[in-house]
């Protein structure tokens, strides 16, 4: 079972997100950057859902961060915004893709299925 770290600071979208997921990935929940990165490194996730307005942390730094270290783990930065400047700061962070909140179900699986299979 593939593993995915949601770094999510609200309540409401952190159970969004179990409730979509538990059934078909193993998760790992952080509520802020610093312990998002910190989970990352301890646990090689498969594949992040990064939040980017985050306490301690916010989703950029927390996507550099993970980056430096693990070139390869797809990163899909979640965020609010949807203008073309944070979804542009977003890829030079490190992000793979970026989705909006709220978050559409067919775009989260879609993009799932991208980069897990």
């Amino acid at each position: 079972m593939k593993t995915i770290l949601i770094v999510e600071d609200t309540d409401l979208n952190i159970d969004l997100l179990i409730q979509l997921l538990e059934d078909d990935y193993r998760l790992l929940i952080a509520k802020d950057g610093g312990q998002g990165v910190a989970m990352a490194l301890e646990h090689k996730p498969d594949l992040i859902l990064m939040d980017i307005s985050l306490p301690v942390m916010d989703g950029y730094d927390a996507a550099r961060q993970i980056r430096a270290t693990f070139p390869a783990v797809p990163i899909i930065g979640l965020s609010a915004h949807a203008m073309e400047s944070h979804m542009q700061k977003a890829h030079e962070s490190g992000c793979d893709d970026y989705l909006t909140k709220p978050l559409d179900e067919n775009l989260l699986f879609a993009a799932l299925k991208k980069y897990l299979g």
